[in-house]
């Protein structure tokens, strides 16, 4: 009987995998990962213990053990200080996305496979498939629901130890599961807000750390209309929050380091939203390596944005992307990802609008 790990979250979807995982034949242990507290004194919602609490609790139902494993230290010092050196520079993170490959497919993977345990399991929407070349990063069944954006950074070494048994199912179906099995997260709320941190206003949990510096608010013709409270506030696309009238809404088009300058679009439609290609570095690929370039595929620069057909091309150490149709709000920190024919090949940080 091949043993796994499921890293449950107190979620309906965690609970279903592993539900499904011990109808399966598996030996089915479940971890609940408490990877942040808030500070001591500090208001600031985080449910860990009610998580916990449902992690236990359905594991009680399905008859597996369970256990907790502390990874505070890794997350705070892999993935929050990432997120908040990164606003500091004026780009705008990803933290699921670095969750995912530092914590849940990094220590977390790395701890299970110490312990013994072939694989892991978790509740995200995507397929492991293999193939003559090797593992893929399959988008799931349920398109609206599917997380492959969040885990483009995952290679042959972590598909090959993870499962992912949500992969062929639509949400609803996974809550009917879950309700049948008379599981207690069955009908307990999607999560919300930054990974493993819950609902938070991002503006202040950034103001806990970082100072910003108050500069001029303009217009891409150069007219200033008001005052940022410093650029590590604000990312591209940003509509509410600017402290500018003029009867026209005004949305984030770009921030300007050097010159500590935020420039605003006029309206939904300025030009100056709108950008045909982008730089992007880091890149991650699911094959291990590339496409031969340049190549065509499909791509998405946020979650849950339509997928846009592109040219990818090298230069130097960085990617080259040209739209077929100009983007919007295209925003540097985030996460560009690459599909074709339903298969995640991998992704980048964008550094620049082109």
């Amino acid at each position: 009987m091949q043993k796994v790990i499921v890293g449950m979250s107190g979620g309906v979807d965690s609970s279903v995998a592993a539900l499904l995982l011990r109808d399966a034949g598996y030996d089915v242990r479940g971890v609940f990962m408490k990877n942040y507290e808030p500070p001591p004194g500090s208001n600031q919602p985080c449910p860990w213990e009610q998580d916990q609490a449902d992690v236990e609790a359905t594991c009680k139902v399905l008859g597996i053990p369970w256990e907790s494993w502390n990874f505070e230290k890794e997350y705070a010092q892999r993935v929050l200080e990432y997120f908040f050196r990164e606003y500091d520079a004026g780009r705008t993170p990803n933290p699921d996305v670095m969750c995912n490959r530092e914590i849940k497919f990094g220590a977390f993977l790395q701890r299970a496979k110490a312990e013994g345990y072939g694989c892991i399991a978790t509740g995200h929407y995507a397929q492991v498939r293999e193939a003559p070349t090797g593992y893929q990063l399959g988008e799931a069944l349920d398109t609206g629901k599917d997380q492959t954006y969040f885990l483009h950074t995952l290679g042959q070494a972590e598909l090959a130890h993870t499962l992912f048994p949500l992969g062929t199912l639509q949400k609803q179906e996974v809550r009917t599961l879950a309700s049948k099995a008379g599981l207690p997260t069955a009908a307990k709320p999607d999560s919300q807000g930054i990974c493993f941190i819950g609902q938070v206003d991002v503006q202040e949990f950034l103001k806990s750390r970082l100072q910003g510096l108050p500069g001029p608010i303009v217009t891409a013709d150069g007219e200033v209309i008001g005052e940022h409270e410093g650029l590590p506030f604000y990312t591209i696309g940003q509509r509410h929050g600017l402290g500018v009238g003029g009867g026209v809404p005004f949305y984030v088009a770009a921030k300007q380091p050097k010159t500590n300058t935020l420039v605003v679009a006029r309206g939904n439609q300025d030009p100056v939203l709108q950008a045909q290609g982008l730089r992007a570095s880091d890149a991650c690929w699911v094959a291990g390596a590339p496409p031969a370039v340049p190549f065509s595929c499909k791509a998405r620069i946020r979650y849950r944005q339509p997928l846009a057909q592109c040219t990818v091309n090298a230069q130097d150490e960085n990617l080259l992307v040209t739209f077929q149709q100009p983007q919007r709000a295209i925003t540097p920190g985030q996460a560009i990802v690459f599909y074709q024919a339903g298969c995640c090949l991998g992704g980048a940080t964008i550094a620049e609008a082109l």
